[in-house]
């Protein structure tokens, strides 16, 4: 969430940059929970300071006449009086405080200076595009044609087994779907300087909240209908990340930054994609990723951004797959980033380019959720890291722009040089 310091002290400005992710701040709203909280602190501070002033006052009274006991009695009376006072004080600095706590976690991250203004997707600037899109002797097909006349991919499966937005692949794609995570993972690993991480596909409520999918998109979650909060994670992004909630870590351990790297399957209810990619593997309820994530020094994450994204386009080069980078616009970027870049890869049967992978800087915006700290050397105190994750990639989508890439006129698909070691040798799919 953001700093209520920073909001307080810079609110035009707050106003002004959330306004370029086309969200309205409510500043006479903040400005009111903010007066009532103060109010409540110091209505509560005066009360305890008079507390503290009648029980000294027994000596007093007793050298005025009274008894002992009728000064202790008199004492509690009023002490009765401050405490009944005090206690709904409290209680109010309690409520108002939960108020503007509930208006941070419903409110973005502030986008960076360098998020081009824009309303939609439509407005995210392109930074360049790798490869050229393969020009064909024949009329392309789109994945789902070719899996099913291979017969190694069914919709009609999926949605028997569990309903719309599920896939059942076989024999050859299936195969291809775990080597390419085999692959994604090794290259990470193995190239980028990434540790392996295995997590829990089940999450509850307060690992959400840190990374920022709770309260705004519950609706988007698959809860389980049990005495816990407990949610099938939407992505490796949260189990991940929150490994450093609640911890302050070493100057040390950041010296390079933490980089981890996982494979999980991700489960998406999809609530505000009705109607969207319906047919096929695009968008589904479950699919799997191999998620990039980073925790660094506030001062590293810029660059960081750069390296992870660059990680990630390394897997779509490896692959020989065409693909185009774009910086997303305020109006199209994240509840919790502050910069994305979005790597989307042809697609022939499309006549497209469509995301998939989302490389995102968050700043401290996801640590302040998190309590994630690191202790600065140079003042001794901890102080809030940078958290980035990225996809790299996402499997499913990456199987999608292998199979209308790589085919061929007779329905089969070649497989990439640098999955064939994966493939035990098989270098085409065939029916």
């Amino acid at each position: 969430m953001l700093d209520l310091k920073y909001i307080r002290n810079n609110l035009d400005e707050v106003v002004a940059k959330l306004a370029v992710k086309g969200f309205a701040f409510d500043r006479e709203a903040f400005e009111l929970l903010d007066a009532a909280r103060k109010q409540a602190d110091i209505s509560a501070q005066d009360l305890q300071a008079q507390r503290k002033q009648a029980s000294k006052k027994i000596g007093s009274l007793v050298a005025s006449g009274k008894s002992v006991d009728e000064a202790k009695a008199e004492v509690a009376a009023i002490l009765e009086l401050i405490d009944e006072q005090l206690g709904a004080a409290m209680q109010e600095a309690k409520e108002v405080q939960g108020k503007l706590e509930a208006m941070l976690l419903a409110t973005p991250n502030i986008p960076s200076t360098q998020v081009p203004a824009g309303s939609s997707e439509e407005d995210n600037q392109e930074v360049y595009r790798w490869g050229e899109p393969r020009n064909f002797d024949f009329e392309p097909k789109d994945h789902v044609d070719l899996g099913e006349a291979l017969r190694q991919l069914s919709q009609e499966q999926g949605a028997k087994i569990a309903g719309s937005r599920f896939t059942v692949l076989q024999s050859g794609l299936a195969r291809l779907h775990r080597a390419l995570t085999q692959f994604m993972l090794d290259t990470h690993t193995e190239q980028h300087g990434y540790q392996e991480v295995y997590v829990p596909y089940i999450v509850n409520a307060t690992s959400l909240q840190g990374t920022g999918q709770l309260p705004k998109f519950e609706e988007d979650l698959f809860k389980l209908q049990t005495e816990h909060a407990f949610y099938l994670t939407p992505t490796a992004e949260v189990p991940v990340t929150n490994l450093v909630r609640d911890e302050i870590l070493s100057a040390e351990q950041l010296e390079h930054g933490l980089k981890f790297a996982c494979h999980t399957p991700c489960f998406r209810s999809e609530a505000g994609a009705s109607g969207r990619d319906t047919r096929g593997m695009i968008r589904q309820h479950q699919f799997e990723k191999v998620e990039l994530v980073q925790i660094v020094r506030p001062n590293d994450s810029e660059e960081a951004l750069e390296a992870l994204t660059g990680h990630a386009e390394a897997i779509l080069q490896a692959l020989e797959l065409p693909y185009r980078k774009v910086v997303l616009c305020g109006g199209d970027l994240g509840f919790s980033a502050h910069k994305t870049y979005d790597l989307e890869v042809w697609l022939p049967g499309q006549s497209a380019y469509r995301e998939i992978s989302s490389c995102s800087n968050f700043g401290d915006y996801q640590a302040r959720r998190l309590q994630a700290r690191w202790r600065n050397p140079e003042t001794g105190k901890p102080e809030l890291v940078h958290t980035l994750n990225g996809s790299g990639l996402a499997v499913g989508r990456t199987l999608v722009a292998l199979l209308e890439n790589y085919q061929q006129k007779d329905g089969s698909i070649v497989i990439p040089r640098a999955l064939v070691p994966y493939m035990r040798g098989v270098e085409v799919i065939q029916g």
